[in-house]
């Protein structure tokens, strides 16, 4: 083990360290997330235990760089890039040092790329009451005239009941197809189809 770090100097060793630690922590990683052990980024690493809030909306956009991710990508790519550069192009220790940098904060940048983008494929699942404008159903409950009923409204595939009243305030009975012409308050204002 000795013979093979004596083939180093110093600078090679610190990036080949730097390389092996950060390799190991990706690889570690890669394994956890393939048999199911990952960590969800909510404070739930899986196990019994306290569960950590990490959903603040205060948070800080260098919190979010500086994560397990960004850390342990950084080390590899910073160690991997570095010995390349210093003992295969024979570049030496400032430049080395500097396209080290490079491809680690590189590497940052596009693991942050990846999981911005992975973000935006995430929906809440929430269905607002004003996505039901334009959307068809039935009555459910009569809408008296002038008064309000009960409809029911397919909104994205989803049905959902609502309060609704008539908007020509004339009466429609139960089982009627209508439409959502718009929204008031938490009323759905509808028309027969």
């Amino acid at each position: 083990m000795r013979s093979i770090f004596m083939q180093f100097n110093g600078v090679e060793v610190f990036f080949l360290l730097c390389a092996v630690v950060g390799g190991i922590f990706v690889l570690t990683r890669l394994i956890l997330q393939f048999i199911g052990i990952d960590h969800h980024g909510d404070g739930d690493f899986g196990v019994d235990g306290p569960h950590l809030d990490a959903h603040h909306a205060d948070s800080d956009v260098g919190f979010k760089i500086l994560s397990i991710h960004g850390l342990t990508s950084f080390l590899l790519m910073f160690g991997l890039v570095g010995l390349a550069l210093y003992r295969q192009s024979k570049m030496g220790t400032l430049l080395s040092m500097t396209g080290a940098v490079a491809a680690g904060l590189a590497s940052v940048w596009m693991i942050g790329k990846l999981f911005s983008l992975v973000a935006k494929l995430q929906s809440s699942g929430t269905i607002t009451i004003d996505s039901t404008v334009g959307a068809e159903g039935r009555v459910y409950l009569t809408i008296p005239e002038d008064g309000t009923g009960r409809v029911l409204i397919n909104v994205r595939n989803s049905l959902r009941e609502y309060d609704a009243a008539s908007v020509d305030h004339k009466t429609i009975k139960s089982d009627t197809p209508i439409r959502v012409v718009w929204v008031d308050g938490n009323v759905l204002v509808v028309e027969r189809i």
